[in-house]
């Protein structure tokens, strides 16, 4: 059986300009950007890439994203990218940037918030911060689907969820302002009953946490008192949340 720890991880390389493969369309403030690269290395779920942007005057704009894809998709990534008001790279990339253009990046980063194989492992993110969990979710159904994985995603309402056709059995989700037609699943933020409930059997392994400043506070709280070690629980604040 393929595990991920089998993945072998290099040190991160230079910048390099990578080439749009393909776009696709999450929500209407959300992008998925599939990245072909000369220089590939297979990242660990959770990890980052650097997106840089050079204008004619020489003046730089750079953003860090998370990986999406799995590490089993050789040669390229899918960095999902939500478009910010103030974000020049966001707005550049889901304004301009087309399939064919090339763009500059190096990565992979990070080494804390990453999976490498631990179980059980329960997952919680808001809003945008569903990126980086759902790398971990997909090479988990790829390499070993019978490992105990489990996740609590939190959203303002339908038009802002990501992946909504992948989320599977595994996610309990929930609408924080406003939920669909005919719902009848939670309504509100993750709270502490909902984490509690989802912890049951997964403290012995890691939770990862991602998303707002605010639910990352809110919910690394709510771990503690469901019995999680706080070295067990590995967060990372980026963007609005649900």
């Amino acid at each position: 059986m393929e595990r991920l720890t089998a993945v072998e991880q290099r040190a991160p390389g230079a910048w390099q300009v990578a080439t749009v493969a393909s776009i696709r369309l999450e929500t209407p403030r959300v992008k998925t950007f599939r990245i072909a690269l000369g220089m590939w290395v297979a990242h660990l779920p959770g990890q980052h890439y650097e997106v840089r942007l050079t204008a004619d005057d020489g003046y730089r704009a750079q953003r860090s994203y998370s990986i999406a894809s799995s590490p089993l998709l050789e040669g390229e990534v899918e960095l999902t990218v939500e478009r910010l008001e103030d974000g020049e790279v966001s707005m550049y990339m889901h304004d301009v940037l087309g399939v064919g253009d090339e763009i500059e990046v190096r990565g992979p980063f990070a080494t804390y918030f990453v999976w490498r194989g631990e179980e059980p492992v329960l997952l919680l993110g808001g809003g945008s911060g569903v990126v980086p969990l759902m790398s971990m979710l997909r090479h988990r159904r790829l390499t070993a689907p019978q490992l105990p994985m489990r996740m609590l995603y939190s959203v303002r309402s339908p038009e802002d969820l990501i992946y909504g056709a992948e989320l599977g059995e595994e996610t309990t989700l929930t609408y924080s302002r406003s939920a669909p037609p005919g719902w009848t699943g939670h309504i509100g933020r993750i709270d502490e009953a909902m984490i509690v409930r989802a912890a049951a059997g997964f403290t012995s392994g890691p939770a990862f946490v991602c998303g707002s400043n605010g639910f990352v506070e809110s919910a690394s709280r709510h771990l503690l008192t469901a019995g999680f070690p706080p070295a067990s629980v590995r967060t990372e604040r980026f963007g609005p949340s649900g």
